[in-house]
């Protein structure tokens, strides 16, 4: 998968002995419902073609172990661990040192359930221009802590769980490596902080869990069984009335035509109508409710900072973008021509890949307003996976 000078490289730490766990195996090369935990972990960084890189760290006496899970995957060759995760971080950065990719994601392979959306989630952030981009969870419960005196309630208030893939700038993390080698932190995070580092938050997710425990193997089934999650459904629909002017917007893509539409922002039926589907899917009401016609600031506004905001609450509340479907419907203009650019666009701003993204077009037969070529109107439908806990 050496694809690079430049690019994104994934960077997966696999040295670990897991002591906390115990037992002959480390818990990256046990089984998880039929591939091991080290497997899934690098399968999702492989199918994102975004990443250019795959660098794998592993134990240098678990090296032939590490060759027969990942059989079959494309890597770089791998980077020996050191004493500690920090060692072995430092030590895959310095082997993709040669290979010189502009930005660099550290996964632990300890989290086999990561997703392909938060990856690129992580990437878009890193390409909209943060320096380090971390997923974090907000905490839900309530802190004690046991003091001398009794307990102490610690307010939750601003309190994140921070996960991976962390994703950075590869020049400035590894120089904050190599600055502060022999540093103690637990995560890639905490030693950008050291290094003045501005970290952007990107929405982690709940069931992007780290194996520690035999309870987290149980519970990691159960989510990859589907066990405790749920498939919901929304619907959107929407309508502008054509004006004069000289194009539309329509699925993000600007189409040009003999008219425009008629609306407060851009008027791109196609997106607010899927904005509203995946909106209804987790229950987040419509467009209007987020974005009131009456706001003078949403005036002329791309209608893709809608679908982005419904995608960021989707990720808000733990969920995943399973399929979205948009209905252009119209005489003209012809849809055919922009369709994939369309299905481009809707990928590109929701962060999921395309092959999960239809639009079609149909005409009315000439009846009704757009059969009469008065307007324009779009139907969508989208499905979501939530956790169910």
């Amino acid at each position: 998968m050496d694809r690079m000078a430049s690019g994104t490289a994934a960077l997966i730490v696999a040295a670990g002995k897991s002591v906390r766990m115990g037992g002959p195996t480390p818990k990256q090369f046990r089984p998880l419902l039929g591939q091991t935990v080290l497997r899934r972990s690098a399968a999702v960084f492989a199918e994102v073609p975004e990443i250019t890189a795959l660098q794998i760290v592993a134990a240098d006496e678990q090296m032939e172990r590490t060759r027969a899970a990942l059989d079959g995957l494309s890597t770089l060759p791998f980077a020996v661990g050191g004493a500690t995760r920090q060692e072995s971080v430092r030590n895959g950065l310095e082997a993709l040192a040669q290979h010189e990719p502009e930005f660099v994601l550290v996964h632990d392979a300890a989290r086999p359930l990561v997703s392909a959306n938060l990856v690129r989630r992580v990437i878009t952030a890193l390409e909209s221009g943060a320096v380090a981009a971390v997923p974090l969870v907000a905490l839900a419960d309530t802190l004690k802590r046991e003091e001398r005196e009794g307990w102490t309630t610690i307010p939750r208030d601003g309190l994140y769980r921070a996960q991976t893939p962390q994703g950075f700038r590869f020049a400035e993390l590894l120089a904050a490596h190599r600055a502060h080698a022999g540093a103690s932190v637990t995560d890639d995070m905490a030693l950008a902080e050291r290094a003045g580092l501005a970290v952007a938050r990107v929405a982690g997710e709940e069931t992007n869990i780290k194996i520690t425990t035999e309870e987290d193997f149980v519970h990691a089934a159960r989510l990859l069984r589907g066990d405790m999650n749920e498939f919901r459904t929304g619907q959107g629909f929407d309508a502008h009335r054509f004006v004069e002017g000289d194009h539309v917007w329509l699925c993000g893509v600007r189409v040009e035509h003999d008219r425009g539409l008629e609306g407060h922002s851009d008027a791109d039926v196609g997106l607010h109508a899927l904005t509203d589907a995946i909106m209804g899917a987790i229950g987040a009401g419509d467009i209007g409710r987020h974005f009131p016609p009456t706001e003078e600031k949403w005036r002329g506004a791309p209608s893709s900072g809608f679908l982005a905001e419904a995608a960021r609450l989707v990720a808000e509340a733990n969920g995943a973008i399973v399929h979205c479907d948009v209905t252009l419907i119209c005489e003209r203009p012809k849809i055919a021509p922009h369709r994939e650019a369309m299905r481009a666009r809707i990928a590109e701003v929701l962060a999921i890949a395309i092959d999960r993204v239809s639009v079609k077009a149909t005409t009315t037969d000439g009846m009704g307003f757009a059969g009469r070529g008065e307007g324009l109107a779009a139907e969508a439908v989208a499905t979501v996976r939530v956790p169910t806990v």
